[in-house]
């Protein structure tokens, strides 16, 4: 539990504060279809959609960085996701709601993606998001990603706010580890994609959430 009263909330994007996969597996299936390839269903590409470009190259292609095709594959693949980068996302049920009250509450809220800046910017506008944020820290906003800390210390940093006084909220096991490296407690999306990380319950987060209510209820009882 957090050692102090919690001052801002920070959510992760993909997975967490929107579902992305849609739009991604679209991409994906783009790449697929360049390529002479069948598309994938999203229920079979949904759970790589917080590892980005790499998680949805490994299961369309069975590539990885360092692998002859990965950088023109992943080009290709990001260049047909900016095109088309918020028509079937959508905030998780509750999102909305739960932003709402934040904003009633004076709880300054931001984001902390592994998503370049280039495509969260957009994405955040698509949604009505991007003025309302309090923070918007990139995946290159920082030297290193998550699971580093430098990308949660740095929006602490920008909301002049202690890390013990922010709230992360992510839906991957990159997410928690970040997260405790900067002092931060930390909720686990259960509703999110989750990755390939282990079981949830493993991950050591102050506390597994299934809906974006709870996070008001720990907010109400730390």
């Amino acid at each position: 539990m957090p050692e102090q009263c919690v001052r801002a909330v920070l959510f992760d994007l993909d997975g967490t504060l929107a579902d992305t996969a849609p739009d991604l597996a679209r991409a994906l299936n783009r790449v697929r279809a360049a390529n002479q390839l069948a598309p994938m269903p999203l229920e079979t590409t949904r759970p790589y959609t917080s590892s980005g470009a790499r998680g949805l190259l490994k299961i369309g292609f069975g590539l990885s960085p360092g692998d002859e095709r990965y950088e023109a594959l992943k080009l290709q693949l990001l260049e047909f996701y900016a095109a088309e980068i918020c028509v079937d996302t959508r905030l998780f049920e509750g999102m909305a709601e739960l932003l709402d009250r934040l904003d009633q509450d004076r709880l300054p809220w931001g984001v902390v993606t592994n998503k370049a800046v280039r495509f969260t910017l957009p994405l955040l506008q698509g949604l009505r998001l991007g003025g309302r944020a309090a923070c918007i820290v990139g995946g290159d906003t920082t030297a290193r990603l998550k699971p580093y800390p430098d990308p949660l210390l740095h929006a602490a940093a920008e909301l002049q706010l202690p890390p013990s006084a922010c709230l992360y909220v992510g839906d991957d096991l990159r997410d928690v580890q970040a997260a405790r490296a900067a002092g931060m407690p930390v909720l686990a999306a259960g509703y999110g994609y989750l990755g390939d990380g282990g079981a949830i319950e493993s991950w050591q987060a102050d506390a597994i959430i299934e809906h974006p209510r709870e996070i008001l209820e720990f907010l109400q009882a730390s």
